[in-house]
């Protein structure tokens, strides 16, 4: 895989297609995105990672991976670190032939927020030390309520996901709407866990209840 995908003068949507397109037919490692993006390039290894949890697919055990790696990236941006992941992490195996359908289908999300997203927009809502470190916090609340054991459950992804990536145009744009909207996504994530979580409750005690009768 080249570098030449990353140049500044394509578009989001533009270099993503193209380090797609580059994925190795069987399989890849985070190792070889990240030897292809670069530390400066974290965020759009944030926006890439997002993008198969946008679609209705299921590749099991990828929302702990790409959450984990997520995660890491929200902890080197709070504490401005580079990145660190751990060797297994960085080694793991992915199937790229099962991603690269799910990562296609993603790009749409991107497109569509690159119409609609404008740099410096609300940049009170991006910028400041404060702002940032708030930011910052939310995106690993994010990449944690991606990890949530939901992975069975409709949108307990997509939500988590859309909020990440939504936090990556914004910090990259420096668009303060995006920020919010994605503050929202993550609201509304949380509250569709809380319902869950309170349903499945209710379920298991109507059938104890039942079990008892």
């Amino acid at each position: 895989m080249t570098t030449h995908a990353t140049h500044a003068d394509a578009s989001l949507g533009e270099q993503l297609s193209s380090i797609i397109e580059q994925l190795p037919p069987d399989s890849l490692s985070l190792q070889e995105l990240l030897d292809v993006f670069g530390d400066e390039g974290l965020l759009l290894v944030t926006v890439l990672l997002t993008l198969v949890f946008l679609i209705p697919v299921s590749i099991p055990g990828v929302s702990t991976v790409f959450g984990a790696a997520i995660l890491l990236v929200g902890i080197s941006r709070l504490f401005g670190r580079p990145l660190w992941l751990p060797a297994r992490l960085r080694s793991r195996a992915l199937p790229a032939d099962k991603l690269r359908p799910g990562l296609t289908g993603g790009l749409v999300w991107v497109r569509r927020l690159e119409k609609i997203s404008r740099p410096h927009r609300l940049r009170t809502l991006a910028d400041g030390a404060l702002t940032r470190m708030l930011n910052n916090l939310a995106f690993i609340l994010a990449a944690l309520l991606l990890m949530a054991p939901f992975g069975f459950v409709p949108f307990s992804n997509t939500l988590p996901a859309l909020a990440l990536l939504l936090y990556a145009i914004g910090f990259i744009q420096r668009d303060g709407v995006a920020v919010l909207l994605g503050h929202l996504a993550n609201i509304g994530t949380i509250v569709y866990f809380g319902v869950l979580i309170s349903g499945g409750g209710l379920a298991v005690r109507e059938l104890l209840q039942r079990v008892g009768m």
